[in-house]
């Protein structure tokens, strides 16, 4: 995996920032006539989606033809069971209190305000975060162990979210466990299988590009720039801060790992 195409990954990028920038603007025009903004955590997976898609055309004539095809399924497959998911959770109700909170404060247009500080970074991220995927349609030569590697820690992680989504689903769905912790399956090991299943998928997508190490420090900026986002910012801190107070929260947080899986209890004896 020697060969890269430069000047070709250049042009990708251009297109890839469009496919991401027309994903958000698209949805910011449904969300405008539904007078719903949570929709846009819909085309957060439709926008990575929409980038390996047209990176897949962009290469035609470049790289290497199986990593090309593995590299489209499997950001493919993650983003659109990623926006499915969150379409159907989030059906039948009204505005997510994020969003709703964010909104009432904002100066000026509520709606511009949107698309600037939600939907024009989210697109933003989208093609950042997307590095290691839009240059592994550039490398040359068959796939080597980095790549089966990556491959395998993408499906390690595509378990984890999708079993700890369709636990926490049913969990829910049970009118008997209403007002009570999710502590249970995959959520006994860690609290947060589903950003853990992310942070696996984004840097196992980052290994396909490694076993050329100059594209791998190109590109390194993305996973990094994920875990960030996953554990510091808009997925487990967040999510904490709403949990904190909730009836049986900390005695879970004390038993139960943050992040990475750990039998259940460890997170206590640690």
């Amino acid at each position: 995996m020697n060969g890269f195409a430069w000047g070709a990954f250049g042009t990708n990028l251009a297109a890839g920032a469009g496919a991401a920038l027309a994903v958000m603007l698209v949805t910011f025009l449904v969300a405008l006539r539904k007078r719903l903004h949570r929709i846009v955590d819909v085309a957060w997976g439709l926008g990575f989606a929409a980038v390996a898609l047209i990176s897949y055309a962009m290469s035609n004539g470049h790289g290497d033809g199986v990593l090309r095809v593995l590299v489209t399924a499997l950001t493919v497959v993650w983003g659109l069971r990623l926006a499915v998911h969150i379409g159907r959770r989030g059906h039948g109700h009204g505005e997510d209190p994020r969003y709703a909170a964010m909104l009432a404060k904002a100066p000026g247009s509520p709606d511009l305000y949107a698309l600037r500080k939600v939907y024009l970074l989210q697109g933003a991220l989208v093609w950042l975060i997307s590095l290691p995927v839009q240059a592994a349609y550039y490398l040359a030569g068959p796939p080597g162990g980095w790549v089966w590697a990556g491959t395998a820690l993408w499906a390690v992680g595509t378990v984890f979210e999708t079993v700890g989504d369709a636990q926490l689903e049913r969990f829910r769905r049970d009118p008997a466990n209403k007002g009570r912790i999710m502590d249970r399956g995959l959520w006994s090991w860690t609290r947060h299988p589903n950003y853990f299943g992310d942070f696996c998928v984004w840097w196992g997508l980052f290994l396909l590009v490694c076993g050329n190490p100059a594209v791998a420090a190109t590109t390194l900026v993305s996973p990094v720039v994920m875990s960030l986002l996953l554990v510091k910012g808009s997925g487990k801190a967040l999510l904490e801060r709403h949990m904190e107070g909730r009836p049986g929260y900390a005695e879970y947080r004390a038993r139960t790992s943050g992040f990475f899986p750990l039998p259940p209890g460890r997170a206590r004896r640690g």
